[in-house]
């Protein structure tokens, strides 16, 4: 056709290719050969023409979210003759009728982050990943931290729920880590940080939240109830977060770990091979930060406690064992995410890992034999009934031995030869070689032996210094006191 402006029929048809035939006919019908094609029609009867209007739509009105395969059983259940063959159908045709007459859906508007303004923190929970703590399942989660421009990342090793102390502890290792804070600081509707009460109420922040971001000149701020796309700069980032820790899982070769530091060690190492990757966006907003303040505030709850008689105090349904002669005494207890420090004054007296109960009607025990050790060797019998037997033992050889020397010897023999064997892990600073001298005796079918053991984690003397002391001669004394005469009356 751009031949046609300057060249008659055959000549343009000529330079483009076609014949003379051919050029007359598309000047006498200038349409593509695709804007000639006739409609197809039906090649069978429409299957929902009886029940389109009169039943499905009403259907699809009245509950826009329901599933196509949800439509085709009730269909099925009111008219048995309708057969399954006319599912996708069913759905090609339904995701028509939403493109054109169904509700209005929510659009996401991607934003742009500015430098130095926004971090976020959520928890995400990486019981997936399956980590085990010298052999024992370790359930936790991780606090999550992230900057929403630079991408800057912080995780930390949460063992209980979302709470305040938890959040607390992780925003501010986050930050300190950092070197600066971010002038907002976003969060879903953490429980931990606000009452969620109804959207007309004021003041919904809870009081340690407010005086948490105060602290660092935060302004606090949360995306709505059940919208995850809200807090996204964060949400998907777990997901990656996850995926590399699981790379570096499969690529370490073990999912257990010796204790929980080399695990946090571990999260931390490879949290900060992806901090790396973005050194240079990191570096462009660590100067548009909040400067920190002068020092942390605090993150953890403070409780008073009573050491009972039982030599121990209770709570939130966890006993934990004191040393006794702290029985009697009010102490102060911090209570971390992880473990509790406990203070008689301005003294630390004990610092104990946190404890969880067992289930909603079971409690729990963090039990420290060294705390008890001295009054059970006075009567070892306690222990055949002791409620938190199971959670003296330090190591599993110990408990082992103990179900051995009951089978054989007794339950009254049983609880002196458990009993002295504490006692002398205790005394002789050798816990955990005891236990492997018990563990292999009892692989080769021998009892403890008391006197062999004895014998055998007896303090070496030939190893001890020996130590002389030469005696001073006491007429040094009697010259140095004339010394001192003279001076006196020169003076």
């Amino acid at each position: 056709m751009s031949h046609r402006d300057t060249h008659d029929v055959s000549a343009a048809a000529a330079k483009a290719g076609f014949s003379t035939a051919t050029g007359y006919r598309i000047e006498g019908d200038p349409r593509l050969p695709s804007q000639k094609q006739a409609v197809r029609e039906r090649r069978r009867p429409d299957p929902l023409i009886d029940v389109w209007d009169s039943e499905i739509v009403p259907m699809l009105t009245a509950a826009p979210g329901l599933r196509a395969i949800a439509v085709l059983e009730e269909l099925q259940r009111r008219h048995p003759e309708i057969g399954d063959n006319i599912r996708r159908t069913l759905e090609r045709r339904i995701r028509s009728w939403r493109a054109c007459s169904g509700p209005e859906k929510d659009v996401i508007f991607r934003q742009t982050y500015e430098p130095g303004r926004q971090g976020l923190s959520d928890f995400t929970d990486v019981n997936d990943l399956g980590i085990t703590i010298a052999g024992v399942v370790l359930p936790h989660r991780l606090y999550h931290f992230r900057l929403a421009f630079s991408g800057f990342e912080h995780a930390h090793v949460v063992l209980g729920g979302e709470s305040f102390v938890a959040l607390a502890e992780g925003l501010q290792n986050a930050l300190w880590a950092l070197g600066g804070a971010p002038r907002e600081h976003r969060s879903d509707s953490l429980s931990a940080a606000f009452r969620n009460l109804d959207a007309e109420a004021h003041e919904d922040q809870t009081r340690r939240y407010h005086e948490l971001m105060g602290h660092y000149g935060m302004e606090a701020t949360r995306n709505n109830t059940g919208v995850a796309h809200e807090n996204g700069s964060i949400e998907s980032p777990h997901g990656h977060l996850k995926s590399a820790l699981e790379d570096a899982l499969l690529l370490r070769g073990t999912r257990d770990f010796v204790d929980l530091d080399a695990w946090r060690a571990f999260v931390d190492e490879v949290v900060g091979r992806r901090n790396a990757r973005n050194r240079k966006r990191i570096a462009l907003e660590r100067p548009l930060l909040l400067a920190l303040p002068v020092r942390r505030t605090i993150d953890y709850e403070e409780h008073v406690v009573t050491v009972t008689s039982s030599g121990g105090f209770t709570f939130r349904r966890v006993f934990y064992t004191m040393p006794s002669r702290l029985i009697g005494h009010r102490l102060r207890a911090r209570i971390y995410d992880d473990r509790l420090e406990c203070f008689l004054g301005a003294t630390l007296v004990a610092a104990v890992r946190r404890g969880r109960p067992a289930s909603h009607s079971k409690g729990g025990h963090v039990v420290d034999y060294r705390h008890v050790i001295h009054a059970l060797r006075k009567k070892p019998m306690a222990l055949l009934n002791l409620v938190y037997r199971d959670q003296l033992f330090p190591r599993a050889a110990y408990a082992r031995a103990f179900e051995a020397l009951q089978t054989q010897l007794g339950d009254k023999q049983a609880c002196r030869i458990t009993v002295s064997l504490l006692a002398m892990a205790h005394e002789r600073g050798c816990e955990a070689e005891l236990a492997h001298a018990i563990e292999e005796g009892l692989k080769e079918g021998r009892l403890p032996d008391l006197a062999a053991l004895r014998a055998r984690f007896h303090p070496d003397v030939g190893a001890l210094p020996v130590v002389e002391v030469e005696p001073v001669d006491l007429g040094l004394y009697d010259e140095l006191a004339a010394v001192a005469a003279s001076t006196r009356v020169a003076a």
